[in-house]
């Protein structure tokens, strides 16, 4: 059985992490290395970085704040925003990064995921997609949508159809975010995953809408995505209450899903 992963990601404006709900009303949450620091303690298993005004400001990646962060944290850690090019993989991956997530220049630019796999495999390169539904057409037979540029401009293209080319100019993970159910905590979108694992056979990361352990173990359970997005029930100034890296693994052990188990920690 694979073991699940439990992610969290970073939303980045300048150098600090936010918190939205439905892509929107960021508010803050705290420095990106320190924040970073707290959740390798927590034994998170993945760090996702996302530079989320790159792309719509048209600009590069800011990459010192990756570096700070890489220099933080020896787990897999993926970076994304301002990617336009194989020169800024480059970068990424030297400031630290072990994947590179594309999602914006990879809509203008699908050859950039298969010029990414080609140059540094594609177990580097992650599609990233901002999706949200909407009425079933011709044209969006899925009934849901990719979004671009921070979740601000439709692109008119199917979601399920777009993640089917991302496998086949060479992603090795993809990576999918519910734009309705970002930060609202009520769960995962259960029929996108469905929809998402009969298209594709790559690793598949659901993002949007986790809230309680419960959310996990639906995921988890009901369909085949290999890791899961946990940032507003780690860190979210939203919530009542935040939750444990640890607690979060144990309850999904006690469910028998299996997770990579937090170690304890000697005291100096």
């Amino acid at each position: 059985m694979l073991t699940k992963r439990l992610i969290a990601c970073f939303d980045i404006i300048g150098d600090r992490v936010t918190k939205a709900v439905n892509f929107q009303d960021n508010i803050d949450v705290g420095p990106a290395e320190d924040l970073a620091l707290l959740m390798y303690e927590e034994q998170i298993d993945e760090l996702i970085f996302y530079d989320i005004t790159a792309s719509a400001e048209k600009r590069k990646l800011n990459i010192d704040t990756v570096r700070r962060v890489a220099k933080c944290v020896f787990i897999p850690f993926a970076v994304g925003g301002g990617i336009r090019n194989l020169s800024d993989m480059q970068e990424a991956l030297k400031a630290g990064a072990e994947k590179i997530s594309i999602d914006s220049m990879a809509v203008r630019n699908p050859e950039i995921i298969t010029q990414g796999a080609r140059a540094f495999g594609s177990q580097c390169i992650v599609l990233s997609t901002q999706v949200k539904r909407t009425q079933k057409s011709v044209k969006i037979p899925s009934g849901y949508e990719v979004y671009i540029d921070g979740a601000r401009v439709a692109t008119g293209m199917d979601a399920i159809d777009w993640i089917k080319r991302g496998q086949e100019l060479g992603a090795g993970e993809i990576c999918i975010n519910s734009i309705d159910n970002d930060g609202t905590v009520s769960g995962y979108d259960i029929q996108l995953m469905k929809l998402a694992e009969e298209a594709v056979s790559v690793p598949l990361i659901a993002s949007g809408g986790a809230g309680s352990p419960s959310h996990l173990k639906e995921l988890f359970t009901e369909t085949a995505s290999q890791a899961a997005i946990i940032s507003s029930m780690l860190y979210s100034p939203r919530l009542k209450r935040n939750y444990r890296v640890a607690e979060l693994k144990e309850y999904l052990l006690s469910e028998n899903i299996n997770v990579r188990p937090t170690r304890i920690r000697k005291e100096p």
